[in-house]
């Protein structure tokens, strides 16, 4: 305890200093507004293939760095609070325990855990933004099972068919928005139309971009390419008031000609797009490695080269783009990389408390019945 404050000091802010990754740093700097908004967020203690060991540091680090958050961790209570014994009275009202019983196995499928269980750490944290509990959930658990127990508890806006996943990728102009991940394999040119109202309502909170610019994932730029799906979702995209640029190849997730701050995609192509853009990144970085120590002289250029390694290196580092959100759902979903360390795992947070603080779901919410209505008037 301190003798001065008469408070306790917490010995956990001094085992490791903080690093933030540049798109949460960004996040923060647009997220600002004026005035102290409190900010409580569902954390799904023992999702992912880590559990606790991964999201108690995290959520720590978090609220040790923002302190209008708040944050319940859900999971067997036991566990929880005797491993947050001394955090509980270092952010005494800002750190809580929910109890859940059952946990949801990362190989479970998702109609077992929907009808199994039923108090499972990841259904009790969407619960929590149910009851009005909490502004966001988020868990680094089961995707399937994720998915399938957040539309039935939280249900879809009004309008939207089916949820998308949407998260961010690094690029040369910095980062690039992309969905679906994963959520759809086959879908219809009305549900991209779908996907590209809401993937661009999210650009322009969390990015304060007032217009993003909309492209449609396709084989070529040219009108005559692409599949009946593709481009029929494409005269929906160019008779509607978004800033649609065309079709984008796959190139424009990460180096394209142009800028593009939203791409669109079924589910299935957008998930073999990123599966193929992580795999390239491992590809480089082993390749760098190996380069670099096949003998003494490779190694000294590595060292002379470290500094220009080193910010390359996190440019393009996952763990800095990690969480993905479920958007359609009136509730604020976040996915974490189940192999999440503490760092891509604090990433998540931070992008949860950055879109419950521009309340993203009420503007797409809005912005869904405004198309709505003008498709309905034309």
């Amino acid at each position: 305890m301190d003798k001065k404050t008469g408070k306790y000091r917490c010995s956990l802010h001094r085992k490791s200093p903080h690093v933030e990754s540049p798109r949460v740093r960004f996040f923060k700097i647009t997220a600002e507004s004026p005035g102290s908004v409190s900010l409580t967020i569902s954390i799904d203690a023992m999702g992912g293939d880590y559990g606790p060991d991964v999201t108690i540091p995290a959520s720590l680090d978090c609220l040790k760095n923002n302190p209008e958050l708040e944050l319940i961790l859900v999971g067997d209570e036991a566990v929880l609070r005797r491993r947050l014994a001394e955090a509980l009275v270092c952010y005494q009202g800002r750190l809580s325990i929910q109890h859940a019983s059952q946990c949801v196995g990362m190989d479970e499928s998702p109609s077992k855990a929907l009808k199994n269980k039923k108090d499972s750490s990841m259904r009790v944290a969407i619960n929590l933004v149910c009851e009005g509990r909490a502004d966001a959930c988020v868990s680094a658990g089961n995707t399937g099972a994720l998915m399938a127990i957040a539309r039935f508890v939280l249900k879809m806006i009004p309008g939207i068919d089916r949820p998308a996943i949407i998260s961010t990728l690094p690029s040369i102009y910095g980062h690039t928005h992309a969905l679906d991940l994963g959520a759809n394999v086959d879908c219809r040119a009305e549900h991209l139309f779908q996907f590209a109202v809401m993937g661009a309502e999210l650009v322009k909170a969390v990015e304060n971009i007032e217009n993003p610019k909309v492209g449609l994932l396709n084989i070529g730029e040219e009108d005559v390419k692409g599949n009946e799906q593709v481009k029929s979702a494409a005269k929906l995209l160019e008779n509607s008031t978004l800033n649609y640029i065309g079709y984008v190849e796959g190139d424009s997730l990460t180096a394209g000609n142009v800028k593009v701050d939203l791409i669109v995609a079924d589910g299935f192509v957008g998930n073999v797009a990123l599966k193929s853009i992580e795999g390239a990144a491992k590809m480089i970085g082993t390749g760098l490695k190996e380069a670099f120590g096949k003998n003494i002289l490779t190694r000294l250029a590595g060292l002379i080269a470290y500094p220009v390694l080193r910010s390359f290196k996190n440019r393009i580092d996952p763990r800095h783009y990690n969480g993905a959100s479920f958007l359609g759902l009136r509730g604020l979903v976040i996915k974490s990389h189940g192999g999440a360390d503490v760092l891509a795992f604090t990433t998540a947070i931070q992008l949860a408390a950055c879109e419950a603080k521009q309340d993203v779901i009420r503007k797409i919410s809005e912005q869904v019945e405004k198309t709505l209505a003008l498709r309905e008037s034309a």
